[in-house]
């Protein structure tokens, strides 16, 4: 008699319903797994074989085939281990074989028979209530991620045994209540503002960068800070909402980084090391996996040395920035993983990377050339704030007063989202960074004063059309930080964001 149990396979965030047939046929026994599984779900074999010996249970003596439908999609990872051998028991009649159609199965079995934790158990959560399932049967440790999801039934269960009692008696159990309905927004932070001295402009910039959710590029010598500050940002962002909760830890799960099955309540703050790949950092794999852009959803990628990563890596950014998404294809897939983040880089400055130059003026140009060959014109002006963070003074180290915390600072910047979220309400907007052009020609307009200041910008700093957009836009973002709602740009607020465009001045 065949049996099927549903199940669910990854494809990016999303997940998709895969039906385990399991039929016995009289023959030599012997198990057969077809529905181009991987190697992991080709082990499975043995796995399941000496879970149920060790629970006390055998496979039937028979021939097995076991199909993961449809077949002519590619399938990996050890989450069919459960419903294989839910499907294999079923053939013993274990438990009423009426109630596997009303479950979802997913979970990686031990030798012992006990569960482990398994990828992707969020958007399989999601799944299955669209799907209309009862329920979802998952490992124990996948259980809080799961929670996240209202209105679905959620059990998270230990071993092969509980699983046989559940589908005997599933009144006994309990679901896991909903997450969200004990969540509690305030964040505590390990790191704050005050701990920096001195750097005032750049914790001016900083609080800019978080009130418009716009990218940042810190220049200064070493020692001076910038790590310091950027590893601060997070404790002035505004609280994650529920969605975005949901957003992220589904990033996370799908990437297997949900160590104990905890739920992403703080803003990720990610930091490659210059050494990354392409793929690291953007994503990609025979069957893609979400890259560092997609796990600093939300939150803030920070790249420190920005000049030590190669041109290639660096300019795979330009696309995420621009689209909050990255979209990876290959030969039989095409998906797509959310990047909306916060780009925050730092850099040594040329003078204090090549203090020793010759007198040729040749070789000083050479050399900064060299200096400069990974940051191309487009990727700096995809970049809305660009500062120098100067040497601390003595005087300013060794002071004894303390500059704002980043309580007070967050204040400021939630009262300036929270001004961005009523004004762009309509279009799904959510901070001043992700303004089209038809928003930027409504909330961003420029009086007689404003557009001769412009213009002279626009022709003494050579900027490009891109670089205009982004410093209306911080414009806008700073009228935000002080409370003027007014369409009108005043034209003091324009001449700050045009200090922050320090490769323009610097051509």
């Amino acid at each position: 008699m065949l049996f099927k149990v549903a199940s669910a396979s990854l494809a990016g965030i999303e997940a998709e319903l895969v039906e385990v047939e399991v039929d016995a046929f009289v023959g030599l026994p012997g198990l057969i797994l077809v529905g181009l599984p991987d190697a992991s779900i080709r082990e499975s074999r043995e796995r399941v074989r000496a879970a149920l010996i060790n629970c006390g249970y055998a496979l039937p003596r028979k021939k097995l085939i076991i199909n993961l439908a449809p077949a002519d999609r590619r399938k990996e990872g050890s989450s069919f281990d459960v419903p294989i051998a839910v499907g294999l028991l079923a053939h013993q009649g274990v438990f009423p074989v009426r109630r596997i159609k009303d479950y979802l199965f997913m979970g990686e079995l031990a030798l012992d028979g006990h569960l482990k934790p398994v990828r992707g158990v969020l958007s399989a959560a999601f799944l299955a209530q669209r799907q209309g399932f009862q329920g979802l049967v998952i490992p124990k440790e996948n259980l809080p991620e799961a929670s996240l999801i209202s209105g679905l039934r959620c059990y998270g269960l230990s071993s092969l045994g509980e699983i046989i009692e559940f589908l005997r008696d599933p009144q006994q159990f309990v679901p896991a209540d909903s997450f969200l309905d004990h969540f509690s927004p305030d964040v505590t932070y390990q790191v704050d503002f005050q701990d920096v001295r001195g750097q005032h402009q750049a914790k001016r910039a900083l609080e800019i960068a978080a009130a418009g959710g716009h990218n940042l590029l810190m220049v200064g010598p070493p020692g001076a800070g910038k790590t310091m500050l950027a590893r601060r940002l997070p404790s002035i962002l505004p609280p994650m909402t529920e969605e975005e909760i949901i957003e992220v830890t589904r990033i996370y799960s799908v990437a297997g980084l949900l160590a104990g099955g905890q739920i992403i309540v703080h803003r990720p703050f990610r930091s490659p090391h210059h050494s990354v790949t392409a793929a690291g950092l953007i994503g990609g794999g025979t069957i893609p996996r979400p890259g560092e852009v997609s796990l600093a959803h939300r939150g803030v990628l920070f790249l420190d040395e920005l000049v030590e990563y190669k041109r290639q890596v660096l300019e795979n950014l330009r696309q995420p920035l621009e689209d909050g998404c990255v979209t990876i294809s290959r030969l039989h897939s095409r998906v797509t993983f959310p990047s909306s983040f916060m780009l925050v880089a730092a850099m040594n400055s040329f003078e204090e990377s090549y203090t020793v130059l010759a007198n040729s003026s040749d070789y000083y140009l050479s050399q900064k050339a060299r200096f400069f060959a990974p940051l191309s014109k487009p990727l700096l002006d995809r970049i809305d704030l660009q500062i120098e963070v100067p040497k601390i003074s003595f005087q300013e180290l060794t002071s004894m007063s303390q500059g704002e915390g980043s309580a007070q600072i967050r204040e400021r910047v939630v009262a300036a989202r929270e001004q961005q979220i009523q004004r762009f309400k309509r279009e799904r907007i959510w901070s001043n960074a992700q303004m089209n052009l038809t928003e930027i020609k409504q909330y961003c307009r420029l009086d007689a004063a404003g557009e001769r200041l412009m213009e002279r910008a626009m022709e003494n700093l050579n900027l490009s059309a891109r670089a205009f957009v982004k410093i209306l836009k911080v414009a806008r973002t700073i009228a935000d930080l002080e409370g003027d709602n007014s369409s009108l740009l005043n034209p003091v607020f324009l001449a700050e964001a045009i200090q922050y465009r320090l490769f323009d001045k610097n051509e």
